[in-house]
């Protein structure tokens, strides 16, 4: 469609002002409507049929709460100043409030671009002189005894004295030393005239008592309400007899609003926050030393997750019938880990998160890796980090949350329901944004990063200090360092390519985050003209034009991190990856012997040679370099698992750079001679020996009195033990007995790995609807410009003579569309229908009729802007359009 017939770019002409949000819609071009879509994408969700949809749901609470919610702290105080402005209000005004009677010049720089924030999102609207905050807003925000105002100011003084009898009111305005006045309006605007007056003001407390103006310093800054007695003191008296304090309720009185903006210099607020707090940088290293330590820290991350689901090959823990894992298990798992309950949380929740780990749900529910983890297993490291990190930087899941209480105080576990945070992908974008934003190598003293957090979304209450944003804060700076995104507090190389970051450069702390939030806006307070966001900037102070270079502490506050495609995604993974990869070590194949019983892997080792060497040998330590130690109980389990001794020594052999020590080829021999001496069957359990002295050896041993032996033969005894118990208690004993099958021979034991079925990684929980794409929004500003011009354009009188019902649709005969419709494709002209889908979904439409046949009219719809073909039978109803609208 032509932007003739949506002549939306110019401004509003001063007589021609909007009288509500539609109106205001209305005079913004596309790039202006899709700007708010973006800002606000549940407003497009469904798509509104016209403007006056989208103001309605624009007006909604919950759409008013969610984008308060998302104001940065200054746009947030000016929504909060204007909430408590008269209203309209003033550009100046509104100023004042905010700037105070000293005039700030860095909150008069800023307030543009605040102002402008809250118009592009249609929060506030009207011209400078006319300023407006959408009614639902002005509810939340505005000051009333249920819900103190957030500014901490209270009622104005017609508002208090609303209820006052006229009697009292005049000797509240002779005891202030005014005049008395024929009527109760015009002495509640006489003392507001004098509570306005700075110097009249000044002069009425300088004869204040010291306990009086100590009361009112007490209330300046919220709550303004007070209790008081029936026979309140003298300087009580004084202030409520001079109207500075205002009864409400018998016992409670309350610090007017003017008198409150007068002891305050006239600020709305007790501290303006104009300006984003700096992200301070605590250290400096060189980006070698970060990357390398944040590859050190990868490798480690990669080594925990592959033990812990090592540790549970054969079937991890038992799953809770609540969901999730018992704290017992828990402890269990971080005693095998050698960490902390909460890191211990952290990796059991990123393998979940990866997809390496989940519910076998089977009838007795465990936790097992699933087959996704063999396939992570055989992939080169870099790549199974990249698995790991991208997973941790997009799952909602907080694992800082175990350990903690949900809203019906039940214990939050690892692995369990009730750990996922829409806000948690965000945050961790956002806090990796601010640590790409520092020069490189530099660290960040996280007291900043909160604090800056904090100020581009303020907590719900002004006095928190531990919200969730500020929690998954702290805990993304602790986990990302676990993971290796940063080293030494300093944002790696692969860690600012998984962001989809450039290589590091010089970046300002608003540059990194990709984007700013809305354009520098700002508007002339005299100006009769109603603009949208996006328009010139305000000449009063150092604000800057749209097209001015505004210095970084000026700058709009970036907006988050816009989501990614997919295959975005992927492309930085791999970009990460590839920085990566040459930091992290060759596995090795080899290892060094020692004589005394240890062998140390100087570094990662190649999966055959480690998986075996597992069962050769106990990890003793780890670290840089890993310490296995060689006892008889390892030996055994390799020659339970089917080696034989030849095939341990010449794996030693093949594997070890140095030669294969005596003492650990004595040992092999050793295990080995006794291993299998003994033979252990189901009678209920049984031994057997060749050798009878041996047998008579075991029933002499006191240790073996709880297996309950006796000799069946010279060579057997038979146990009321089982199998498996008779198997340890000997080996307890200090013998190296071996499992046989009913048949004779030995049995190997191997580990069996146990798997889930095929398992998907969990999806994480949006943030409510998803921020659209340009095609969409481009697609939304269409179809709500067609159905906006659809129901506003004007249309003929009705056939009875009446004027067309605003939204209704058209109501003709078939005969009276058919004639009408045969008309208008002679004429030419365009005709206003009413059109029911096959759905039952009723919409109306402005059409220029091409042809009618078959019973189908052809036409040009220029709310679809397209050219369609109608069913005449659907058709509700045809009317003309007026003079000029044709």
């Amino acid at each position: 469609m032509s932007t003739e017939e949506h002549p939306t770019t110019a401004p509003a002409p001063a007589g021609n002002a909007p009288r509500s949000l539609a109106e205001a819609l209305r005079t913004r071009d596309d790039a202006s409507l899709a700007a708010l879509l973006r800002a606000r994408p549940d407003l497009i969700t469904p798509v509104p049929t016209d403007l006056t949809q989208l103001a309605t749901r624009a007006g909604t609470r919950a759409s008013v709460v969610r984008a308060l919610e998302r104001l940065d702290r200054f746009a947030l105080q000016t929504a909060e100043a204007l909430a408590v402005a008269s209203e309209p209000a003033a550009y100046d005004e509104l100023l004042a409030l905010l700037a105070g009677d000293d005039r700030d010049p860095v909150v008069i720089g800023a307030f543009p671009r605040a102002l402008g924030t809250l118009r592009e999102q249609a929060l506030v609207w009207g011209p400078d002189d006319r300023l407006r905050l959408v009614r639902t807003a002005r509810e939340l925000l505005a000051p009333v005894p249920q819900h103190p105002s957030p500014t901490g100011l209270g009622p104005t003084v017609a508002e208090a004295t609303a209820g006052m009898s006229p009697g009292r009111i005049q000797e509240i305005v002779t005891a202030a030393g005014l005049p008395s006045t024929h009527d109760s309006v015009s002495a509640r605007a006489a003392l507001t005239g004098l509570f306005t007056d700075r110097s009249r003001m000044s002069a009425l407390l300088d004869s204040a008592p010291a306990e009086s103006v100590d009361v009112l310093s007490r209330l300046v800054w919220g709550p303004p309400y007070g209790q008081v007695t029936a026979d309140p003191a003298r300087h009580l008296r004084w202030l409520i007899d001079r109207g500075l304090l205002l009864p409400t309720a018998p016992g409670t009185v309350v610090l007017p609003r003017e008198v409150a903006l007068h002891l305050r210099a006239g600020r709305a607020h007790r501290v303006t926050e104009p300006v984003a707090p700096t992200v301070e940088a605590a250290a400096t290293h060189r980006p070698q030393v970060v990357d390398s330590t944040a590859a050190g820290q990868a490798y480690t991350a990669l080594a925990t997750v592959e033990e812990l689901l090592k540790d549970w090959h054969e079937g991890g823990p038992a799953v809770l019938r609540a969901g999730g894992l018992s704290v017992r298990d828990l402890k269990r798992t971080a005693v095998a880990l050698d960490v902390s309950e909460p890191v211990a949380a952290f990796w059991v929740e990123l393998a979940y998160a990866a997809g390496l780990l989940a519910s076998d749900g089977a009838a007795e529910e465990r936790y097992a890796a699933t087959p996704a983890y063999d396939e992570w297993l055989e992939l080169p490291s870099a790549e199974r980090w990249g698995r790991l990190a991208s997973a941790w930087l997009t799952a909602t899941r907080a694992p800082g949350l175990v350990g903690g209480r949900d809203a019906k105080d039940r214990t939050l576990s690892a692995l369990g329901p009730g750990l996922d945070r829409s806000a948690a992908s965000e945050v961790r974008h956002r806090v990796l944004a601010l640590l790409a934003a520092l020069p490189e190598g530099a660290s960040p003293v996280a007291a900043s990063v909160l604090a800056r957090l904090q100020w581009e979304r303020p907590p719900r209450s002004p006095q928190s200090t531990d919200d969730l944003r500020t929690r998954l804060a702290r805990w993304t700076l602790s986990e990302a360092e676990s993971l290796g995104m940063t080293g030494r507090g300093a944002l790696s190389a692969q860690g600012r390519a998984l962001l989809g970051l450039p290589p590091a450069a010089a970046h300002d702390a608003d540059s990194a985050a990709g984007h700013d939030a809305g354009s520098t806006t700002g508007h002339h307070a005299g100006s009769a003209t109603g603009h949208h966001a996006g328009s010139t900037a305000h000449d009063a102070g150092p604000a800057a034009g749209p097209g001015d270079k505004l210095p970084v502490h000026k700058r709009p506050h970036p907006a988050p991190v816009s989501p990614r495609s997919p295959a975005e995604q992927a492309a930085a993974a791999e970009r990460a990856v590839r920085l990566l990869a040459p930091l992290l070590p060759e596995p090795l194949d080899h290892v060094l012997l020692q004589a005394d019983l240890t062998a140390v892997a100087p570094g990662p080792l190649q999966r055959p040679l480690a998986d075996t060497l597992g069962v050769l040998a106990d990890v003793e330590s780890k670290g840089g370099a890993t310490v296995y130690r060689f006892t008889p109980g390892s030996v055994r389990r390799a020659l339970d698992a089917g080696r034989s001794a030849s095939d341990l020594h010449a794996f030693l052999a093949a594997h070890s750079r140095t030669p294969v020590p005596q003492p650990l080829t004595y040992l092999i021999d050793d295990v080995a001679r006794r291993h299998g001496h003994l033979r252990i069957g189901s009678a209920s359990a049984y031994v057997r020996c060749d050798d009878d002295s041996m047998l008579n050896e075991i029933l002499a041993d006191k240790r073996s009195q709880v297996l309950r032996l006796r000799r069946l033969a010279p060579t057997v005894l038979a146990a009321q033990a089982d199998p498996g118990a008779l198997l340890e208690g000997l080996r307890a004993m200090g013998f190296a007995p071996a499992a046989e099958s009913a048949e004779g021979d030995v049995l190997i034991t191997r580990a069996h790995a146990h798997r889930t079925p095929p398992r998907s990684a969990p999806a994480p929980v949006p943030d409510g609807p998803p921020v659209p794409d340009a095609t969409l929004l481009g697609a939304a500003v269409r179809a709500i410009r067609a159905g906006d011009l659809a129901s506003t354009t004007p249309r003929k009188p009705t056939s009875d003579g009446g004027p067309p019902g605003s939204g209704d649709l058209p109501r003709t005969s078939p005969a009276e569309t058919l004639a009408t419709v045969q008309a208008a494709v002679m004429t030419g002209e365009a005709l206003w229908i009413g059109y029911v889908n096959a759905e039952g979904t009723a919409t109306q439409r402005v059409i220029a009729p091409i042809r009618v046949e078959g019973g189908f009219v052809t036409a040009y719809d220029h709310t679809a802007d397209e050219v369609r073909t109608y069913p005449l039978h659907r058709v509700t109803g045809v009317a003309e359009l007026a003079e000029g609208q044709a």
